[in-house]
């Protein structure tokens, strides 16, 4: 059984926010998208390319701190909107090597435990997002009813 009974949290901060049919925009401790109820329990951070690069580069420090809050949760990822073969095409702003950018990330999501995806463009990052915070809905929920039983 699926469950969409749930409503995404939108943080605030959120510059460019994704489409959901049930959502909420609210001030989440970290990360840009979450479950109603359960944000202290599961965050996803979008990041765009250029965004991407500048958290690898010379945000590097402000970020770091993000992925410990995220490495509190029980569920946490970051959804880049490139498909790996275009994020090995550095923006023009950065001295960063794909090389070193792909490292870092690999990095952190072992580093931090916090998954990392790509996503070919912001449409597919947008239904990546929400098909995540879904599926960790269903288990939870069914997590829930065995324990119920």
């Amino acid at each position: 059984m699926v469950h969409r009974d749930f409503i995404v949290a939108i943080d605030t901060r959120e510059q460019k926010p994704y489409q959901f049919d049930k959502y909420e925009v609210k001030t989440l401790k970290t990360g840009d998208y979450s479950i109603v109820g359960l944000e202290d329990r599961i965050a996803i951070e979008r990041k765009s390319k250029a965004d991407a690069f500048g958290s690898l580069g010379a945000g590097m420090k402000r970020f770091e701190r993000e992925l410990i809050r995220l490495s509190e949760l029980d569920y946490s990822a970051i959804v880049i909107e490139s498909d790996l073969a275009n994020f090995l095409k550095p923006p023009a702003f950065t001295r960063m090597s794909p090389k070193a950018a792909i490292n870092t990330l690999v990095s952190w999501s072992v580093k931090y435990n916090i998954h990392v995806f790509f996503a070919s463009d912001r449409i597919h990052a947008n239904a990546l997002v929400w098909r995540i915070l879904e599926k960790y809905w269903k288990h939870k929920k069914s997590r829930e009813d065995k324990l119920g039983e």
